[in-house]
């Protein structure tokens, strides 16, 4: 920050208290409180999940990089005069903060809180100064979590790399393993290669550590990008190491090897491992350079000089600039405090559970999902219902949300299928037409899944507030500009499945699918409504 530079800085002794300073900063950091609060909750909640537990951790690194760049540079000039140009990027996440806030979307809000933060930063040290106090801003993204459809989607890749690569572990061990979707079957028993094991939990933390390593090691830039770019792939694989591990121990002695404290155990081992083969890359660059030095000598860990550089904050210098940043944000603080409340539209609906039984010739019964699944799913409301007839068989599934924007949100089918055991063979959008239904034409997305010697036929589609979307990244920034233009959230997943019979006609399965997707869609939207 912009201090006073007096002799008491020069001799470590306390600068004077700039008063008019000090109160507009405080003034800067207390009137962002309400602006940025669903945001800090909604961290806080996230930082509980086992994947974001290094969460309160990133902030503390950040201050540490911070102090590190201050003490490494001269103090302030006397005189500033570029503070103006961070007032730009500082009003940019003020907006973004702002329609985060009105659309309840908490992560749209902490994103904003780190170019916020950004802009303070420019507006205090000025432009120059300020952009090389940037990268403990930066380094603040760890401690967030990945937008949900991202994080999902992520996820499940994860869980298909982990899964192949450690049945093919596994088989390097001489353990007999056969490999169906994320399921490892090792004959007596089968390992569910879950969400836990995806390697997430132990991805972001490394990736942090080793961003933090790259700023602290004194060595050439292009070192610093290897081990940044090397984090990742070690962290896969190593997880994959891990879960060819457990198999193994399986194997030898039983299904108790994969739960409980061992299992625990087993990933912190990894990780520590990560780390320490992250420090031997650092070794073996320094091998490479013209004068190498020890690992001691090339990381920087010093903290000499931190408690001058935190007493130096009472001689903050007051600005016009500074004091535009404070009353702006106190200025839309105080108008989303006291705004009346905007709450979202929850338009009238029938519960799933009065969905017909018998509609025609066809005959549905309910199916309940597994408690595990419910827990995942995070639905308000479902339906997963069984529909026969005499030429054949359909399931008909719809997952409703009231509300897709403050952690809840629909999960699409090609990340929960593979999980299952289930191979996407197609997946194309295709157009079908419903006469006499709300529905009318519309294009939703045709896939053929196969799973041993089954396939099976599957529509499915994202209903937004009257909107048939194809693609989950479009239905949730429609989420998005309806929360602002109509104050609703609610969608729903709706997918139709049904065998595909090797004996029976081509085009037959759709035949079939679209004759049930007739009748169900002229009662759906009193349970999905427009």
């Amino acid at each position: 920050m912009t201090l006073l530079n007096t002799p008491g800085d020069i001799n470590g002794a306390l600068p004077s208290v700039n008063v008019r300073g000090l109160a507009w900063f405080m003034l800067l950091i207390v009137g962002a409180l309400p602006l940025f609060w669903i945001g800090f909750v909604s961290l806080a909640q996230a930082w509980s999940r086992p994947e974001y537990s290094h969460g309160p951790l990133i902030p503390l690194i950040s201050t540490y990089l911070f102090l590190r760049e201050q003490r490494r540079m001269p103090l302030p000039e006397a005189h500033v005069t570029d503070r103006w140009s961070g007032l730009p990027v500082l009003a940019l996440g003020l907006v973004i903060a702002v329609l985060g806030n009105l659309m309840r979307i908490p992560d749209i809000v902490t994103y904003a809180f780190i170019i916020w933060l950004g802009g303070v930063v420019l507006t205090i040290f000025g432009w120059n100064r300020g952009v090389h106090h940037l990268l403990p801003v930066i380094h603040l993204v760890f401690m967030l979590p990945l937008p949900q459809q991202v994080y999902w989607h992520l996820n499940i890749f994860l869980q298909h790399v982990s899964s192949e690569m450690g049945a093919w572990f596994l088989d390097l061990l001489g353990v007999p393993v056969f490999l169906e979707g994320n399921i490892i079957d090792l004959g007596v028993y089968k390992l569910q290669v879950a969400e836990a094991c995806s390697g997430l939990r132990y991805l972001f933390p490394i990736l942090s550590f080793s961003y933090l390593f790259a700023i602290l090691y004194r060595g050439p830039f292009w070192h610093r990008i290897v081990l940044l770019l090397t984090a990742a792939p070690l962290t896969v694989l190593m997880n994959a190491v891990r879960i060819g591990i457990i198999g193994w121990l399986v194997d030898r002695y039983g299904i108790a090897q994969a739960e409980g404290f061992l299992h625990f155990f087993e990933g912190w081992v990894i990780f520590l491992i990560c780390v320490a083969l992250l420090f031997l890359l650092a070794l073996g660059l320094q091998r490479l350079s013209p004068n190498p030095k020890s690992l001691s000598e090339v990381i920087d860990l010093d903290t000499d000089g931190f408690a001058a550089i935190f007493a130096r904050l009472p001689g903050i210098r007051p600005s016009a600039a500074l004091a535009v940043a404070a009353l702006a944000t106190l200025a839309l603080s105080l108008a989303l405090t006291f705004a009346p409340a905007r709450h979202a539209q929850r338009p009238d609906r029938t519960l799933f559970a009065l969905f017909p039984r018998q509609i025609a010739n066809w005959s549905g019964t309910f199916v309940t999902l597994d408690p595990e699944v419910v827990k995942v799913l995070r639905a308000d409301d479902y339906i997963n219902e069984n529909f026969t007839n005499g030429a054949g068989s359909a399931n008909f599934f719809v997952a409703y949300y009231d509300r897709q924007t403050e952690g809840e949100g629909i999960h699409s089918p090609t990340v929960c299928l593979p999980s299952g055991g289930w191979e996407i063979e197609s997946l194309a959008p295709t157009t079908v037409a419903m006469p006499g239904t709300a529905y009318g034409t519309f294009t939703l997305n045709r896939a053929v899944i196969v799973q041993g010697n089954t396939k099976q036929l599957v529509y499915y589609w994202f209903e937004q507030r009257g909107r048939h979307m194809t693609n989950d990244f479009a239905a949730k920034a429609s989420v998005m500009l309806d929360s602002l233009t109509r104050g609703r959230t609610d969608g729903a997943l709706v997918r139709y499945v049904t065998p595909i019979n090797p004996n029976e006609p081509a085009g037959a399965a759709d035949t079939r699918l679209q004759k049930i997707m007739a009748l169900t869609l002229k009662v759906l939207p009193k349970y999905v409504p427009f």
